[in-house]
């Protein structure tokens, strides 16, 4: 049973790391922007904000001629100029609002590297399937650690019930 468990646990191992693995990497490079986005993390010129946060969420609403379910707001310098950008709703990426001028668009599409490692990253290229593989390969990742620790817990407190050998010289 124990060589069985252990041969599980080895398997179980091998098939999650590969998706843990390709997250953990296209997160490494999705999070150093001048890797994937081709753009630089300028500083916000504060003095060239005109726009209120609430603003631009109203602007954002007006663009979509509805109440958008926002899920963030970010202030950014794009090309030179400050944006808000805001995410969520319209089923689209995000709409950017000029922080000095109230002018709203809908943001332009990002290069293939960037399209690339965001599915990547955040759906596995899973598409409608997203949900389901992440419940499979979380419920083998709990299913690995429970036999490691089984596995653990014999190796640790089953050497305390056998009985000592002998040495060959006694």
């Amino acid at each position: 049973m124990r060589k069985f468990i252990y041969q599980l646990h080895l398997w179980l191992g091998l098939v999650v790391s590969i998706p843990v693995l390709a997250w953990a990497l296209s997160g490494f490079l999705y999070a150093l922007p001048n890797t994937i986005e081709g753009n630089k993390i300028d500083v916000i010129d504060n003095a060239r904000v005109k726009i209120a946060p609430v603003e631009a969420i109203e602007k954002a609403h007006g663009l979509a001629g509805k109440t958008l379910p926002t899920t963030a707001l970010t202030l950014l310098m794009r090309d030179g100029k400050p944006y808000y950008q805001a995410v969520g709703g319209m089923g689209m990426d995000s709409i950017l609002v000029d922080a000095e001028t109230g002018e709203v668009l809908i943001t332009p599409e990002p290069k293939l590297a960037t399209r690339f490692f965001r599915q990547a990253h955040f759906y596995y290229f899973a598409g409608s399937w997203q949900t389901t593989l992440l419940i499979v390969f979380s419920l083998l990742a709990c299913l690995s650690a429970a036999t490691g620790i089984y596995l653990s817990c014999v190796h640790w407190f089953g050497r305390r019930n056998k009985p000592t050998r002998k040495a060959f010289w006694e």
